[in-house]
Formats: structure tokens, sequence, C-alpha cells
């Protein structure tokens, strides 16, 4: 069974930085496309940013384009979410997930996905 970690989730102030790290023991991710989504209670879940592996694209929600990065380190088997100038509406429960088949118009829709971690915990607060 194809088990997600998520790591790297913290209390931050608004402006600063966090790096998300999605690792997959066991399972190389170097198949497939990793978003990473957040989700609140009594929020809808969202897309926030896709590494689509079929040409290295990348996807992002509008409102963190600017601010985060993923990236993708093949020989750790790592992906990364590198985000700055955090604000408080970012306070969420990050997780990461695993598509093998993925079109690229849907890369920020959670359906698509197959595999999950349990997420990590980002709070953005003064």
């Amino acid at each position: 069974q194809v088990q997600l970690v998520e790591s790297g989730g913290d209390l931050v102030q608004p402006g600063g930085s966090l790096r998300l790290s999605c690792a997959a023991p066991g399972f190389t991710l170097n198949y497939c496309s990793i978003g990473w989504f957040r989700h609140a209670p009594g929020k809808e879940r969202e897309g926030v940013s896709c590494f689509y592996r079929k040409d290295v694209s990348t996807y992002y929600l509008d409102s963190v384009k600017g601010r985060f990065t993923i990236s993708n380190d093949n020989a750790k088997n790592i992906v990364y979410l590198q985000m700055n100038s955090l604000k408080t509406d970012d306070k969420d429960d990050y997780y990461c997930a695993a598509a093998r088949i993925l079109q690229p118009i849907r890369a920020l829709i959670g359906k698509e996905y197959e595999y999950w971690g349990q997420g990590t915990q980002v709070t953005v607060s003064s």
C-alpha cells in the first residue's frame, strides 16, 4: 500500500516561510505527478500546486502564485513545496497526493489523485 508522508508544517508569523516535504517510503514518485492540497474544517479542499511529471511543468492556485514553489528531487524521492510570504489565509492542513495518470487541465483537482498522505499542519499567526 502506498503511503505518502508529509512533513515541515509549523507555526510561522505572517511573512514567514516554510518548506513542506512529501516522501513515499518504498514507492517511487518518479513516475507520478504530485499535487499539494490544503483543507481546513468548514472549507473545501483546495488544490495548491502540482508538479506534472510528463513534461516537468508546474501549476499553482492563483492566490499562491509568486509565493509558493513546487520542486522535485528525484534522487531523494521527495517533492517539496516552498512557501514564502505566508499569509494568515494560508493556514490549513496541507496534503500531498500522487497520480500516475493526470491531465494537465485537472492538475489541481483532488479526485484525480490516487495516493494521499496524512497531512501536515501549517499555522500562520502573529
